[in-house]
């Protein structure tokens, strides 16, 4: 079955093309590589695994509750129109919201495969070439996962937010050869990760919980290869470059802060676009979504030395400022540690049964005999 019978809104064209700027490098120096990206290259080749062998895909989703949200997440939680739904409607709106927030997952880590393998066409050097390209077969193996989760545990799915579209557009415009990095790696990337933690920490639900703390683990390295070649980069920059590049950051961070409404979903139930809106606004789980949702963005931004005063004002504006000293360091050792946590409580768990079911036989054949 095509997904488009899947959407729950009109996708549009089947295909999205945006024109393509900048020249594609080669690089004839094979001996030298920065020796941090050439572990993290060795890294990510021992990190790979596949996502129908790790994942167990037999763990049964209610499409009505996929996440195990509370009520008081929704944003229309406490208006009339909650008050008119069924529990049957609230259902429906658990999945809808479901399959508009893992279809923002789905289509930004297709945006990320383009953009790692761009990196890899542009990129001068051969050791960030080298990794990026083991970045661009995780980011395959992401949109493989969050698709198949999607059409076989939802059943539903969303085109891509407007304003997320915006900022891969921008981002793969550009011709010069930074700006995928700071567009995916930095911002879209490290939103992504806070989005994929808040959840993974809150969902009482075993299969998305696996999905995001695998993704997680693989994502923590990219967010490292971002911050690694820009802050190398940066150092060489005028501060008119530097300007430039605060700006577009400024851009992206207040974009990506409205793309997180969910507005199309309401949308979807006939609610007004304009009153759609203020319900979400005026949601304080949203609010504290939305701050947690730079904890990754702000700290890699001031690492990687964006931080002139016109970026810091805007980071007072959306309430975040603060977020700069984060240590950005733990977080990602954090989630690597999360992965690995659930890897050894799933394979124990499994040896366990083994262990019951070898023991089990061979009382039943001493039974026999």
């Amino acid at each position: 079955m095509s997904t488009r019978e899947l959407y729950a809104q009109d996708p549009g064209d089947p295909l999205w093309a945006v024109p393509a700027a900048g020249a594609a490098r080669f690089s004839w120096e094979y001996g030298a590589g920065r020796d941090r990206l050439l572990a993290l290259y060795q890294k990510g080749k021992d990190k790979q695994w596949d996502a129908t062998l790790r994942i167990d895909w037999d763990l049964e989703v209610d499409p009505k509750d996929p996440l195990g949200t509370p009520d008081e997440a929704m944003s229309l939680y406490g208006t009339k129109y909650w008050d008119r739904m069924t529990e049957k409607d609230r259902g429906e709106l658990r999945q809808h919201y479901a399959a508009w927030q893992f279809s923002q997952f789905l289509h930004g880590e297709q945006g990320a495969m383009v953009c790692a393998a761009r990196i890899v066409e542009s990129v001068p050097d051969l050791d960030a070439k080298f990794y990026s390209a083991t970045q661009t077969m995780d980011e395959a193996r992401h949109a493989e996962i969050y698709s198949r989760f999607l059409q076989e545990k939802i059943g539903m799915l969303y085109p891509i937010n407007d304003n997320l579209q915006a900022l891969l557009a921008d981002t793969l415009k550009d011709s010069r050869w930074d700006m995928p990095y700071l567009g995916m790696q930095v911002l879209i990337e490290g939103l992504a990760l806070a989005a994929f933690g808040m959840i993974r920490d809150t969902t009482d639900k075993p299969l998305p919980k696996q999905i995001l703390a695998y993704v997680m683990q693989d994502e923590a390295r990219h967010v490292a290869f971002g911050r690694m070649a820009l802050r190398d980069y940066y150092k060489q920059l005028t501060d008119a470059e530097l300007r430039e590049r605060e700006e577009f950051v400024i851009e992206g961070c207040y974009l990506m802060r409205d793309r997180l409404r969910g507005v199309e979903v309401l949308e979807n139930y006939g609610i007004p676009s304009k009153e759609a809106a203020e319900f979400t606004e005026r949601s304080e789980f949203l609010h504290l979504f939305r701050k947690l949702l730079f904890s990754r963005i702000v700290p890699c931004v001031k690492d990687i030395g964006l931080w002139g005063e016109r970026l810091q004002r805007a980071y007072l504006d959306m309430g975040v400022f603060e977020l700069g000293d984060a240590n950005l360091d733990l977080l990602m050792t954090q989630d690597e540690e999360v992965a690995e946590k659930l890897d050894a409580e799933r394979f124990a768990a499994e040896e366990a049964a083994r262990t019951a079911e070898v023991a089990d036989a061979i009382a039943q054949g001493e039974a026999a005999d």
